[in-house]
């Protein structure tokens, strides 16, 4: 089996809605995500011969995803006054909604099935949310 692996990272914040702690609280992070590929078999002939797939593709992929995330407000739809969210994006600010909960575990959830629609055979996505803490996703044998 062959494995690449590519990472990038973005800054952002976000808080987490109904979370009885401090990350309840507006906070950032430097988020690093890290998206492995797997083939059993590279590609025979042609500008690929010998190759996964190309790694300037995978790096702009991944990148393009991550990129769209940088120094925003990520927060989870329904969790915040429309009042307040109307105030923020009138006064500039980057305000991006999700559709989860935007923890490292459902972001490593986001980032597998993002790849994967964009051809890629993923095997897992990593979401570092600080140097030591991460949270990884993977597919179950067999799926």
């Amino acid at each position: 089996m062959f494995i690449l692996k590519t990472e990038h990272h973005f800054d952002s914040a976000h808080f987490l809605h109904n979370y009885e702690g401090k990350c309840s609280n507006i906070h950032g992070h430097r988020w690093n995500v890290v998206i492995e590929v797997q083939s059993e078999a590279l590609v025979a002939g042609g500008q690929l011969d010998g190759m996964v797939v190309d790694f300037g593709d995978l790096k702009r992929d991944v990148k393009e995803m991550v990129d769209y995330f940088d120094h925003a407000l990520i927060i989870q739809s329904g969790t915040m006054r429309e009042e307040t969210l109307l105030c923020l994006k009138e006064d500039g600010f980057t305000i991006i909604e999700v559709d989860f909960r935007p923890t490292a575990e459902n972001f490593s959830l986001f980032f597998y099935n993002s790849m994967k629609d964009k051809g890629y055979n993923v095997k897992r996505s990593t979401v570092y949310e600080t140097p030591t803490n991460s949270a990884t996703y993977e597919e179950s044998r067999g799926n």
